[in-house]
């Protein structure tokens, strides 16, 4: 299947990545190195009137489209096989493609193993979620269950051990030693994580706040867990 993805620095990083683009399309008189690049790596593309791009593109396009072979999951198995200790982010049925993309330029920056996505009830691979991942998208192993429950049940036997985010958490996240296999457990937007998973985490943790409003969406919690983790393993 394909899909047409939008914005310049998406479509270099797809360029980059070596996705198969069967297509670029361009505002007529703009984005000359899109251009440069699709022209240097063999690819076609059309330069269109602004009527035709609008046709053609979704909003916010930056004058700028591609049409690419579309995202594939990875396999879970391949990512525990990894040596060292690993972390991997278990989103609990995210809706919202703009935080999903923001998690994954997190996840790409801080050297996150993979992003686990649930098949159902959950935002997924999508051209949103693409664009506002800046090409991020490109380089995180994204994986695609059927079951969170029982893919946390999975990583626990495997070694891992299961932080989930809550702001009613008992510890911080600096108390949880980062030197270890961590599934990173991120709840969905205004619900939080979910019951049944909660109760499979071994640890659940807060993000200590000074501030008067103590609430952070999921894309900025999973950042703020993520660099932590990220910066004690040094």
């Amino acid at each position: 299947m394909s899909l047409i993805i939008t914005g310049k620095n998406t479509i270099i990083e797809a360029i980059k990545a070596g996705r198969k683009i069967y297509e670029i399309y361009v505002l007529e008189k703009t984005n000359e190195e899109i251009i440069a690049f699709a022209t240097k790596n063999n690819i076609k593309y059309k330069e269109l009137n602004k009527k035709a791009i609008k046709e053609l593109l979704p909003s916010n396009n930056q004058g700028v489209g591609a049409l690419v072979n579309d995202y594939e999951y990875k396999d879970l198995d391949k990512i525990i096989a990894k040596e060292g200790n690993k972390l991997v982010v278990i989103l609990d049925s995210l809706e919202d493609p703009h935080n999903l993309g923001a998690i994954l330029r997190s996840a790409d920056a801080f050297d996150v193993d993979a992003v686990i996505i649930p098949k159902n009830r959950s935002v997924q691979l999508n051209q949103t979620v693409a664009k506002v991942s800046t090409g991020a998208i490109e380089y995180v192993n994204v994986v695609q269950v059927t079951n969170l429950t029982q893919t946390i049940k999975k990583l626990k036997k495997e070694g891992f051990w299961v932080v989930g985010t809550d702001a009613e958490g008992t510890q911080t996240i600096h108390e949880i030693d980062p030197n270890m296999n961590i599934a990173l457990v991120i709840g969905s937007e205004g619900k939080g994580i979910g019951r049944l998973v909660k109760d499979n985490c071994d640890f659940v943790v807060k993000i200590p706040m000074t501030g008067h409003v103590n609430s952070l969406n999921a894309s900025v919690s999973a950042a703020l867990v993520i660099y932590d983790i990220y910066n004690r393993r040094g």
